[in-house]
Parts: C-alpha cells; sequence; structure tokens
C-alpha cells in the first residue's frame, strides 16, 4: 500500500488580469456543476499551454 502523504498548498501570487466576457462566460459553462474554480480552470489551462510550447521547441 503507498503511502499517503497530505499535499501543500503551493505559494501563490494574485494577478488581476482581464478576460473578454464571452471568454469568462465559456469557462463558468465548462465548469458549471464540477468541481473546479474559475481560477483552477485557468491554471490548468495555462500549464497545458506552457507545456504545449514546449514541446514545440
Amino acid at each position: 500500500m503507498g503511502s499517503f502523504k497530505i499535499p501543500s498548498i503551493p505559494p501563490t501570487t494574485n494577478k488581476t488580469i482581464r478576460f473578454p466576457n464571452d471568454v469568462v462566460e465559456a469557462v463558468e459553462k465548462a465548469i458549471q456543476g464540477e468541481n473546479c474554480t474559475f481560477s483552477a480552470f485557468v491554471i490548468a489551462a495555462v500549464r497545458a499551454a506552457l507545456d504545449d510550447l514546449e514541446q514545440a521547441e
């Protein structure tokens, strides 16, 4: 049986960014009924984009 480790919350920095209204609406629609916050969705999307960029190099 694997050992359980209590996850730690990574350090964060607040950034104020502006999204076009249609993007906000699309994200909110995508996460509706899911156990996901707007911030978590955006972080996952940015990480995926960064991975894509890294693989393209």
